[in-house]
């Protein structure tokens, strides 16, 4: 029996820290910690709720929207205040465009690797790669001459010796199975994908300013006008210009990624049977089509809002997201009332007391506390969020066009609905919802032109800007789609000041710890199971753990400044 440590798991946001515990080649056991701590929460109590969005969003500089979004979201849901139209359109567009460009990074940037033998690719033949890529998709830039300079730019690099991130891979490992065409394939669109994620995201500036960190969201709307007559708003122009890049993107997820994603999937159906996890999964639902608080209704959702439990994609069970609450019998914080006691958000309490072992340590304390992540609950149960989560809900809910593309992708590898249970079909629900996303970018561009041919030039509610207006105290919560999954905030305001601000994140429901009643959270349950080759190179733990997209910077919410020493891998 080997007792394996990594940290900290690379190719994601934050600081994490995997063990598992490995007998017969196979996971026994496994656990998370989350190694960093933030008081994003704590900056907040006092502050104007309106300005709240603007700190909340630094939390986190990959997932860059996200929290702005939600928190707007909450302070509208406390002071009663829906968007117009023209606002929640313009946030949908930000939105669908962070997705596919999130997705489209963590495909090829962070999760390949896993997948693709960097090293194996200085073997191919360029002339079959060329003939590989195209029997896969019209994907453009396929011709022998195009892989023969990504091949020797390769060489280059490796003969330099300078690696960067590349240095501490897992090449040659047994686990790795595609042909060295498919693996320069891949590398060429490694470097392809790089180029693509930097144009597409430049929707982030037309529409908020900059990236990451957008500057134009506001309680009660947007602050980006629209004026057909303006070089200094959305205009025709500035609508024609989203279109351009809204179609490239949907060309690349449509000609690279989703191929790309089928035909590296075909190599390793085994990962079908691996990495299940929970079995259990929740979407808040995403997209407005309408404007309408998230908060008191799902009606007209893209994405619709639901939970699948126990896998039983036959039926969907509503929400209710006041059943959320989280445990912190694992956690480096103190509650009032109790360490093994679930507190909902709107009496959450983040007090941080660690207690554990100055790092670097050799093992975790896994019997008493051990991450800064708390453990989220929904009714008492772990679920799992994210892609996969909002994939399922919406295939089990009857979604006709995901349910197109889950069966195209299904077909295409010549599998059933049930392989969407395990790291691969994790995978493939984020290349699904891509292309699902990508086309219904445009549609929502559609509606934004629509309306505003239609007259609508409004993009503020400013009926409740006036604090002299608001009650003495209120509260709200704000709900999120997030790429990574499940995101809320939930605010208390309290003569006109934040009095409390709780934040419940994707990956603080999918990497927390074991809650008072020994459940696990999805990292620790999908690990189950799974087999690792050689203990020295776990290379498939991080393959089950990279398919989830860890962001520990939002999950424990200023970094310690006292600098650790960062264990790599070792043996106990």
């Amino acid at each position: 029996m080997a007792r394996v440590v990594v940290d900290p798991i690379t190719r994601i946001e934050g600081h994490l820290r995997i063990e598992a515990q490995v007998d017969a080649g196979k996971i026994t056991n496994a656990w998370s910690s989350g190694t960093m701590w933030r008081g994003i929460e704590t900056i907040l109590h006092g502050r104007d709720p309106r300005e709240a969005w603007y700190f909340a969003q630094r939390i986190c500089g990959v997932c860059t929207t996200v929290h702005a979004l939600t928190s707007v979201r909450a302070v509208e849901d406390a002071l009663g205040i829906i968007p117009p139209l023209n606002a929640i359109l313009i946030r949908n567009l930000i939105t669908l465009s962070q997705f596919v460009q999130d997705h489209a990074v963590h495909f090829y940037h962070l999760h390949a690797l896993d997948w693709v033998d960097i090293v194996s690719a200085l073997d191919a033949d360029p002339v079959a790669t060329s003939k590989l890529a195209q029997s896969i998709s019209d994907y453009p830039r396929s011709s022998p001459k195009l892989f023969s300079a990504v091949k020797d730019r390769l060489t280059s690099f490796v003969k330099a010796g300078r690696l960067g991130p590349f240095a501490n891979g897992y090449w040659g490992h047994p686990a790795y199975k595609l042909p060295a065409e498919a693996n320069l394939m891949a590398v060429s669109h490694y470097l392809d994908a790089l180029d693509f994620q930097r144009d597409y995201i430049r929707i982030h500036s037309i529409l908020g300013g900059k990236n990451p960190h957008l500057q134009t969201y506001l309680v009660g709307g947007m602050s980006v006008p629209i004026d057909p007559n303006s070089q200094a708003a959305i205009n025709a122009g500035t609508l024609a210009e989203l279109r351009v890049i809204l179609q490239k993107g949907l060309d690349f997820v449509t000609q690279a990624y989703v191929p790309d994603l089928i035909a590296i999937a075909s190599f390793y159906t085994d990962w079908t049977a691996i990495g299940g996890g929970l079995g259990n999964y929740l979407s808040f639902g995403e997209f407005p089509t309408a404007a309408t608080n998230l908060s008191k209704t799902d009606a007209g959702l893209f994405l619709p809002r639901g939970l699948v439990l126990g896998k039983d994609l036959s039926k969907v069970l509503p929400v209710d997201p006041l059943k959320v609450a989280e445990y912190i019998s694992h956690s480096w914080y103190s509650y009032t009332v109790g360490n093994d006691k679930p507190l909902p958000p709107f009496e959450g309490e983040t007090t941080p007391s660690y207690t554990g072992p100055k790092p670097p340590y050799d093992q975790l304390d896994v019997a008493s506390k051990y991450s800064w992540l708390k453990s989220p609950r929904y009714d008492d149960r772990a679920v799992e969020v994210g892609p996969l989560a909002r994939m399922l809900v919406a295939y089990a809910a009857g979604h006709p066009r995901v349910k197109e593309l889950v069966g195209y992708v299904l077909g295409q590898l010549k599998v059933g609905p049930e392989v969407l249970f395990s790291t691969l079909g994790r995978t493939a629900a984020r290349g699904i919802e891509s292309q699902l996303l990508a086309e219904q970018s445009l549609k929502v561009l559609d509606q934004l032109e629509a309306n505003i041919a239609g007259g609508d030039l409004r993009v503020h509610d400013g009926a409740k800007w006036d604090p002299g207006t608001w009650p003495a105290r209120a509260q709200g919560f704000g709900l999120h789609e997030a790429p990574r999954g499940s995101l809320s905030h939930w605010v208390t305001i309290q003569n006109t000041k934040i009095e409390a601000y709780q934040i419940v994140v994707p990956s603080t429901w999918n990497a927390g710890p074991r809650d008072a009643k020994g459940q696990r959270g999805a990292y620790e349950s999908a690990l189950l199971n799974t087999p690792v080759a050689d203990p020295e190179k776990p290379l498939e733990i991080l393959r089950t753990v990279h398919s989830f997209d860890p962001c520990m910077a939002c999950a424990a919410h200023i970094l310690d400044p006292r600098g650790n020493e960062l264990v790599e891998v070792t043996i106990a």
